[in-house]
This record gives structure tokens, C-alpha cells and sequence, in this order.
């Protein structure tokens, strides 16, 4: 399921009748919203006309009437706002007397200009239907801000929009992309050349390539339409493109499986064929899992070294009360969310903000921008000194991790969905303490993928020759160094071990003064406050450091911008069995090998200390 953020802009068009104009009143009556259904890239998309649902309040109290959604463009005022029987919103708009106002109304009683769009903010929306392939939601609070001319609006019908994130467009968008959905093919939208020569933003041009570039090589061309209307940055749309990646699995990595197709595979099954192969009974029970890994195999070309499981399986959201393929099971209603979902929930870094991209084939790289435009002042008639953005690339690749646990041979016998849920838990949890590892403390070398704590260009704070007490001037410092690159934004937090917090919540933040460090006890999700900003506590993160004289007992405290760190995961969870290595004391051991790796996007978004002392 999506989430709909709060705060979410858009937009709808449509199409006013030439008979509501009063040329003597200079007004004009208009429809600006309807119930009608619309497909937004994220689901079908309802906006509710109760009158609970919908704030009129800034349209009633004189609600601006701008030029294609500009707001340095301000041709008249809304004169009156009201909801119909027939569940359309409906305003009476004026227009002003000035020289643009009076030409634009000129064109609206010529019939020239008739595409009306308005500007609205989603601030809750809630998931009224779902089938296979697309989620609907109805926007249930909701609040109109402008209406709006448009020259070329996206579509003359109800519900064909734009995203309106900031409402000042600098250019024009033709062929909007906004109708197909992320899955299809995406086409590189058409940019109005000329519309952005007339406003003479000097090397407009070369953002909008690259932004375009952008969103073809990674299927977003809505998302870059969208951004070079908005006058997003690079570095601002690739941000963007991150979220989008981070919350939906790449499509050309699953295999078609249905939802019940998913639902029906078994970890349980696949696991104890493995451990018993010469158990023609064992391997019956798990002949669908056998297709499925076969299935994913033979599209991606590599083999599994037991089962491999599908990215469809991985994302299910199991709430089962019926008997699967296999035999029956305990009628327990059992709500647990997908693998990629437990995944997640164990990576304390994922909770203080990395961005997690599933399902990537092939290697990737991810655009950075490590430089920008200078401004000059300059005499009257002179010329700027032309300059221009740099850029580089993160790019990522594969390393296979290899994570193992114990399980029991009589529980692999078990159908029931408790089982399943204990079998697919366990997994998650081995394979996430790994990944959490890498993403602290990965060396980058001997196959590792490099973690934080390793890579080069990352803010340092110092507590002394053999190591210091961590004090509140070292969380400033910490700080200081992410705030002074300007990286300070996003998901800001501190992240250390047991011991470090531990002592901080025994530290004064300045001797004589009363408040510590960190005033309360982490929550059951290792997350706590540290001097203001949010903290997670982790013992993944080392308390074995050697600084000086102080040696194996140093720790460290990392603080940083989360949202710049990326974990990626190709293809699909590959799961084996070793049924030696536990035969004596009846279990096997389950080993589950996954391709990851781990970047950090902008080095400057974290700094580390490194020899804190806790004794």
C-alpha cells in the first residue's frame, strides 16, 4: 500500500461555459472539482464533496484567480465558493482591471482561452478499494488554494492534473506523461523551448536535459515533467526519483505471480524439500515452490543454489485464516506484513531514514551534483561569467550476503501460518543485522560493501589523543560539521551503541546545569532523543575501537542526514539448506544469500566520532 502524504499538492482541469460570463460584472462562473475518479501514478484517486471534507476557507476569503497556477501572474479574485447537490464544487471568479487582466478576460469572452485548473492539498486520504494491479483512494480532507487559466493544461477533462508541489512553473509541459502509471513504458515528454528562452532563465536548458536524462534512464518521465514544471534542481529531482525507487520494487524483477500465487508459497515447504531430498513426499509439497524459484531463475538467467524466492512472495502481506496449498493450518488470524517489510522494521538505520531500493537488476548509478552555478554581480549591461553545475555518479553493484540460522527439523514439518510467520521473522532478522552491520561498519573490502564509519570525506569529531568522555560540545560539534556543509536536512538523528547512551544519560550538557545528554530510555524500537535530535540506539554500532592508549574499548557516535544513505537489494532472497552441520541435536541450518550493497550519497552528510569513552 501507498502512503498519500499530508500536505500533497495538485491539481485538476477543466473546461467553463462561454454563457456564465458576465462581461459587466467582469465575472465568471466555473466548476473546479468533482467526485469524478482520476489515475494518478500512485492509484486511483477520489476527491471527496462531503461538506466535512473539503476546507473552503481560503478560496471564501477571497481566493486568488491566477495564470496557469502563477502566482506572480494574479488576473482576479474568487468572488464566492459553494458545493452542489450534484457533488460539484463550483466558484464565481472576477476579474481585475489591469492591463493583463483585461487582456486575458478579452480572450475568455473570445473563446480563446476556456482551461480552468485548480490548485489543491491533499491533507488525508484513505484506501477505499484495492484489486490486483491498482489501489483507490478517496481524499477525505482536502483543501482548494487557487484556481487558475491554463494555455495548455494536461488534459480539458475532470481529473487529468499536475503535480503542484510550487506553484510557479517555469516552463510548459506538452504530451503530459502524468496519465500512464509507472509500469509502462515511459516516453521523454516534450519541453516548450520557447517558453523558457521568454523568461530568460539563464541555462534552464541544460537542468531541464539533465532532469530529462534522469527520468528516462530510470522510468520517471512523469516525475521529471513534473519536476521541470515545479523549477526543481537536479540534485531536488534525483532526491525525488530516490523516494519513488525506495517505495516500489523494480517491476522487470518479479515474475508475474498473482497475489494468491504469492500468498501460497511457503517458506516452510521450499525449506524442508531442501533439507530432505531424497523425501519424494517433501518434494511434492513443494512443487510450486520449485516453479516459482525455477520461474524467477530462468528470467534472470542465474541459478539458485536452493530456493529462490520471488519478489512478489517477499512483498505479501499475509492475513490468512484459510488452509493453503499443502495442508490445513491454525485458523490464528495473522497479521504480519511482508518479508521486504519485516526487512525493513529490523534495519535501524532504514529507521532513522536510509532509503531502501528492492528488486534493482543490473548495476546502478545514481546522479550527485558536486557543484553549482555562481552568481556574479555585474555593472550596468554587463554579462555574468558563464558557469554551470558538476556532476558524478554513486554507483552500485552487488555483493552477495550470506546470513544463517537454526531451525528446527520437526518445526519445518509444521503448516501452520504461526510457523510460517516465526520461519519468515527469523530470516529477516539474520539477513537485517547484516545489512545494518555493512551500512555502519562495512570496510569495502574482501567483498563487503563499505558502511559509514569507512568512507572517505565524512565529518570528524575528536575527543583526544587516547579518547574522551563523549560531552554535549562533541554532539554540537557533530552537528556543527553536517550544518556547516549544508547537509543538514532530511532525516537528521544520532546513532551510537548501548554503553555510549548509557553514559550520556549520566552527562550533564554543562557542569552546574541540570538536564542530561539524553534524558530518557530508549524505546522497544531502539529509538530515543540525543540533545534534541532523534537517536537510535544500535549495538551494531562498535564499542571496540582502539584510539591511543585506550585500546579495544572505544566507541563510536555517528550523526548525519539518514535520507543520504542508500542499501540496495538485487533480484530475489536465495535461500539453502545445510542439514549437516545441526544433525546431532535435530535441526538444519538455513542459510539466506541476498546481493546488496550500500552507498552514501553526499559524504558531507554525516560526520563520526570515534573514540568515545564510556569507563
Amino acid at each position: 500500500m501507498k502512503t498519500i502524504k499530508p500536505g500533497t499538492k495538485e491539481v485538476r482541469s477543466f473546461l467553463f461555459n462561454r454563457e456564465a460570463i458576465n462581461e459587466e460584472s467582469r465575472t465568471v462562473e466555473l466548476a473546479f472539482s468533482s467526485e469524478t475518479p482520476y489515475e494518478r501514478w500512485w492509484g486511483i484517486e477520489i476527491l471527496s464533496h462531503e461538506e466535512k471534507s473539503i476546507r473552503l476557507d481560503r478560496l471564501k476569503d477571497g481566493g486568488p484567480f491566477l495564470m496557469d497556477h502563477d502566482s506572480r501572474d494574479h488576473i482576479g479574485v474568487v468572488e464566492s465558493v459553494q458545493i452542489g447537490t450534484d457533488r460539484v464544487g463550483r466558484a464565481v471568479v472576477r476579474f481585475g482591471k489591469s492591463a493583463r487582466a483585461e487582456e486575458v478576460f478579452q480572450d475568455v469572452k473570445d473563446g480563446i482561452r476556456r482551461s480552468v485548473s485548480v490548485g489543491y492539498m491533499i491533507h488525508k486520504a484513505v484506501l477505499t478499494e484495492e484489486s490486483r494491479d491498482q489501489e483507490t483512494y478517496t481524499v477525505t480532507d482536502w483543501e482548494p488554494y487557487e484556481i487558475s487559466l491554463v494555455s495548455v493544461p494536461a488534459d480539458a477533462t475532470v481529473g487529468v492534473g499536475r503535480s503542484a508541489d510550487t506553484p510557479n512553473p517555469i516552463i510548459e509541459i506538452k504530451n503530459s506523461p502524468m496519465e500512464k502509471s509507472m509500469d509502462k513504458v515511459e516516453t521523454k515528454p516534450e519541453v516548450d523551448v520557447k517558453v523558457i528562452e521568454e523568461r530568460g532563465a539563464k541555462g534552464a536548458m541544460s537542468t531541464v536535459n539533465e532532469i530529462l536524462a534522469i527520468g528516462t534512464q530510470y522510468k520517471c518521465a512523469d516525475l521529471a515533467a513534473q519536476a521541470i514544471q515545479d523549477g526543481k534542481s537536479v540534485k531536488e529531482f534525483t532526491s525525488i526519483v530516490l523516494e519513488r525507487m525506495a517505495n516500489k520494487p523494480v517491476d522487470s524483477a518479479t515474475i508475474g505471480m498473482t497475489k494468491k500465487e504469492a500468498g501460497n508459497f511457503s517458506f516452510l515447504r521450499a525449506l524442508n524439500a531442501l533439507a530432505n531430498p531424497a523425501d519424494r513426499k517433501a518434494q511434492e509439497a513443494a512443487k510450486f515452490e520449485r516453479e516459482a524459484s525455477d520461474a524467477f531463475a530462468q528470467k534472470h538467467g542465474k541459478s539458485a543454489q536452493g530456493f529462490f524466492v520471488p519478489i512478489e512472495v517477499q512483498a505479501r502481506d499475509l492475513n490468512v485464516t484459510t488452509a493453503t496449498a499443502g495442508g490445513n493450518t491454525v485458523a490464528t488470524d495473522l497479521l504480519s506484513g511482508s518479508f521486504i517489510d519485516l526487512l525493513r522494521n529490523k534495519i535501524l538505520v532504514q529507521r532513522m531514514g536510509a532509503q531502501m531500493l528492492t528488486g534493482l537488476t543490473g548495476q546502478i548509478a545514481i546522479p550527485r551534483q558536486t557543484g553549482g552555478a555562481t552568481a556574479y554581480w555585474v555593472a550596468e549591461s554587463g554579462a555574468p561569467a558563464e558557469s554551470q553545475q558538476a556532476f558524478d555518479q554513486v554507483t552500485m553493484s552487488p555483493k552477495t550476503l550470506g546470513a544463517f540460522t537454526d531451525i528446527s527439523r520437526k518445526l519445518l514439518l509444521q503448516s501452520s501460518m504461526d510457523v510460517e510467520s516465526f520461519v519468515r521473522n527469523d530470516l529477516s532478522r539474520v539477513v537485517a543485522l547484516a545489512i545494518d552491520l555493512a551500512a555502519i561498519s562495512g570496510t569495502g573490502a574482501d567483498n563487503q560493501p563499505r558502511g559509514i564509519l569507512n568512507t572517505s570525506g565524512i565529518g570528524s569529531v575528536v575527543g583526544g589523543t587516547d579518547g574522551l568522555a563523549p560531552t554535549w560540545a562533541h554532539i554540537v560539534e557533530l552537528w556543527s560539521d553536517i550544518a556547516t556543509a549544508n547537509a543538514d536536512f532530511g532525516s537528521m538523528g544520532i546513532m551510537t551503541n548501548a554503553k555510549v547512551i548509557g553514559k550520556l544519560m549520566t552527562t550533564l550538557k554543562s557542569s552546574g546545569v541540570s538536564g542530561y545528554i539524553v534524558e530518557n530510555f530508549p524505546d522497544a524500537q531502539g529509538l530515543t532523543s540525543i540533545g534534541g535530535m532523534r537517536g537510535g540506539v544500535s549495538n551494531q554500532v562498535p564499542a571496540n575501537l582502539t584510539k591511543g592508549s585506550s585500546s579495544g574499548v572505544a566507541s563510536a557516535i555517528i550523526a548525519g542526514n539518514w535520507n543520504d544513505l542508500i542499501i540496495g537489494q538485487w533480484g530475489s532472497l536465495d535461500l539453502m539448506v545445510d542439514p549437516y552441520t545441526g544433525s546431532t541435536s535435530g535441526t538444519v541450518r538455513v542459510v539466506a544469500l541476498q546481493d546488496v550493497d550500500i552507498a552514501v550519497r553526499h559524504a558531507e552528510s554525516f560526520s563520526a566520532m570515534k573514540d568515545a569513552l564510556t569507563a
